[in-house]
């Protein structure tokens, strides 16, 4: 029997995610464009003796996309969602390690729209029906089996490298609050494709006497991320490719955002 297709109107709320190259793809086949599937990511360890492990703590983390198209804008957030540990070398800022997950159980999606382009923005306004297809679309949906589904939860991030320009030692800084912007490059991993990123993160540490009391970390600019590198794109309830929707949806990708602009906002404390 063919699977009925979901009406037309339905995906036309969530326009700015269909910039994806969905080019004669079966369901059982990815997009060619796409990173291989590659399986979680390791833990993290320390790079030094000096490296400290510090825990994320999940309450007031922020978690938050943008997508911006000619007739409709999406938004992204993810409150509380952020886990995982890192490992600070005080003397050496850049031997820094680390591994954070985001919990996409925990995302919910709005959206702004307008006429046509002349038009102002309306409103920012939730959709329970797009909120349930961006959740198909992730593999995170309420019918996706729970196998598959641990497989897609989260996006992990894990650094591999960690540059600055400023001083290194947190003890060449001074005051109670120090800090410094990195450019970090680690493994980003979403939908079970693994691809290096590189992100500017502001991070402050705070001090009680000579000792780091925890870490404020914050995106100084937004990261792109790529729906196509992740193979993001239409699937029905059970997580399986609507091919013949997103054939005729993907039209509407010259028109919006090949790339979803993702910030974070968290602090980590000594464990």
């Amino acid at each position: 029997m063919a699977r009925a297709r979901l009406p037309l109107h339905h995906f036309l709320s969530l326009a700015a995610f269909l910039a994806l190259a969905v080019t004669g793809c079966s369901k059982d086949e990815p997009n060619p464009n796409a990173a291989p599937v590659s399986s979680s990511l390791a833990p993290a360890k320390p790079k030094t003796d000096a490296g400290k492990p510090y825990a994320v703590e999940a309450q007031g983390t922020k978690v938050s996309f943008s997508m911006d198209a000619p007739i409709e804008k999406i938004f992204g957030e993810a409150d509380g969602s952020l886990s995982g540990e890192l490992f600070v070398d005080p003397e050496d800022v850049t031997r820094s390690t680390g591994l954070v997950k985001i919990d996409l159980d925990k995302l919910v999606i709005y959206q702004q729209k307008r006429a046509d382009e002349k038009a102002e923005f309306g409103e920012r306004t939730k959709s329970d029906l797009q909120n349930e297809h961006a959740r198909n679309w992730l593999g995170v949906g309420k019918d996706v089996a729970e196998a598959d589904k641990a497989k897609h939860r989260y996006i992990e991030f894990k650094i591999s490298k960690i540059e600055t320009t400023g001083p290194k030692s947190i003890a060449g800084l001074t005051g109670p609050e120090r800090k410094v912007s990195l450019d970090v490059t680690g493994d980003f991993r979403l939908n079970e494709r693994t691809v290096q990123k590189k992100a500017t993160l502001e991070v402050t540490f705070v001090m009680e006497g000579d000792k780091v009391a925890k870490v404020l970390v914050k995106s100084g600019k937004p990261i792109a991320v790529s729906l196509e590198e992740h193979d993001v794109r239409p699937r029905d309830t059970l997580g399986a490719i609507l091919q013949k929707t997103a054939d005729e949806l993907s039209t509407l990708g010259k028109k919006v955002s090949k790339d979803a602009m993702v910030s974070i906002d968290f602090q980590a404390k000594p464990q």
